[in-house]
């Protein structure tokens, strides 16, 4: 009986320490090699970039009073968080950050290796979830777009981030509101009516919603700084802020 209780207790206590959803990640890894692909299986991802790009950046330099107008994130210490191939992680490498990004996905690791060496770019990816990062150095953005919807445990996902930033660093998040317009948006509309996404990229039941996510940040000792909606444009074919935070979202927070 006792032997019984030490292995729930060790089972609990090794679940409660990886955030990896191995579901998740093997959908992810299967569509790999499709990340740089902008007519593939991730074009709504470099549809949506431009936007996230700007967002990050101008947020960036406002926060931290930043003034190169050559290399405007010259320096500043940056964790991408579920990197998948890269998609983020190079627009900031060029716009001058000393970049990491981080995928639980050795396939999304590999593909986000290769093209950045094609490219010439200097960016440390690791294949890793951000409880198991071993850094001595704390980053001074963590970015976590679109993954929180994406792991097992959101609370101890974002705990694990908070231990990587420095103080008074920024976290941003984006991520899909559990609303029932996201549900007929994000998943019967982008998955099964549009065929944006393969069936199965999401699950509704975890998204999260945005005083949720507040909450959880700061039991963690952030604080909201700016919350944002994003929204699709059919005619114009492009994303771009909005008050509507219905469906997707994206939060910038500070550490205190």
């Amino acid at each position: 009986y006792i032997d019984k209780i030490h292995l729930k207790y060790k089972v609990n206590l090794i679940m409660k320490i990886n955030t990896i959803n191995k579901k998740e990640i093997e959908k992810f890894s299967e569509i790999a090699e499709e990340w740089w692909d902008p007519s593939g299986k991730f074009k709504p991802l470099h549809k949506f970039n431009p936007i996230r790009i700007d967002y990050i950046k101008q947020n960036i330099i406002k926060t931290l009073k930043l003034d190169n107008k050559i290399r405007p994130l010259d320096k500043i210490k940056i964790l991408d968080v579920g990197c998948g191939g890269g998609l983020l992680s190079e627009p900031m490498c060029r716009l001058g950050a000393e970049v990491t990004g981080i995928d639980a996905s050795e396939k999304n690791i590999s593909v986000a290796k290769i093209h950045a060496k094609k490219n010439d770019l200097n960016i440390k990816y690791i294949c890793s979830s951000p409880e198991k990062l071993k850094n001595d150095n704390k980053y001074d953005v963590i970015l976590n777009m679109e993954i929180i919807e994406h792991v097992d445990d959101v609370e101890f996902f974002l705990k694990s981030c908070s231990n990587l930033l420095k103080k008074s660093g920024i976290m941003f998040v984006a991520t899909l509101n559990k609303t029932f317009k996201s549900y007929i948006f994000a998943i019967v509309g982008a998955e099964y009516i549009l065929r944006w996404l393969p069936i199965g990229t999401h699950e509704w039941e975890k998204f999260v919603k945005p005083e949720d996510l507040i909450q959880i940040l700061k039991k963690n000792n952030f604080s909201l700084d700016k919350l944002d909606g994003l929204k699709f444009n059919l005619i114009s074919d492009n994303w771009s802020l909005s008050v509507d935070r219905s469906v997707n979202y994206i939060a910038k927070f500070i550490k205190n």
